[in-house]
């Protein structure tokens, strides 16, 4: 069996990642990205199987990271009593999404590739993961504290989806007009204070 020469995978990972963010993951060539990492297609294949195969070692550990993240934050607060829910909504959200953008910060360049170039993997709709978490919590939030929506039926679900899609998108473009860092954290701040207006706009309590 061939030895594999030792640093080529991470050579081939960073010409990818040039060659995605120029490109986009469509137009996006392997033969490229081989002679730039001084190797060969078949060393790609050999190590990542396909096109596809590259581009999500790249960014599934971020998106993962992101995920367990996003996940444990909803948890967290899920766990607190009513009265704290109610009380802590807007204060926790915004104090938690300013450790996302941390975190979105600290892998920037595998969140530009999630964004803008990964039309054609499986990672396209990476936005819509997080706008479906919302919606899930936002309806268990409800039912513990009470609250509710101003109008009821399918109309008015709609509505939430596109709330929390113009949020989450709103979110992403300190990423895509290449916003520094503290400058994305204040936009977010007060991006979050927006936001937690209008959502409370549209809900009501039933106390």
């Amino acid at each position: 069996m061939r030895k594999r020469v030792e640093g080529v995978q991470e050579k081939i990972l960073a010409c990818a990642l040039e060659e995605f963010l120029e490109k986009g993951y469509t137009d996006a060539s392997l033969r490229t990205i081989a002679e730039k990492a001084g190797t060969s297609t078949n060393s790609i294949y050999v190590r990542f199987g396909d096109k596809e195969g590259l581009f999500t070692a790249i960014v599934e550990p971020v998106v993962g990271g992101m995920k367990e993240m996003f996940q444990n934050i909803q948890e967290t607060f899920h766990s607190f009593d009513k009265e704290t829910q109610r009380r802590e909504v807007g204060q926790y959200s915004s104090n938690e999404m300013l450790n996302i953008i941390d975190y979105i910060y600290d892998n920037l360049d595998a969140f530009r590739l999630l964004l803008d170039a990964s039309y054609g993997t499986r990672f396209h709709n990476f936005v819509d993961w997080l706008v479906s978490i919302e919606e899930e919590y936002t309806y268990k939030w409800m039912a513990v504290t009470g609250y509710g929506l101003q109008m009821e039926g399918a109309v008015t679900k709609e509505l939430l989806h596109m709330v929390f899609t113009s949020y989450f998108e709103g979110i992403f473009e300190v990423v895509r007009h290449g916003i520094n860092r503290e400058d994305a954290r204040k936009y977010i701040d007060m991006l979050g204070t927006y936001h937690h207006a209008g959502f409370l706009a549209i809900t009501k309590s039933d106390s």
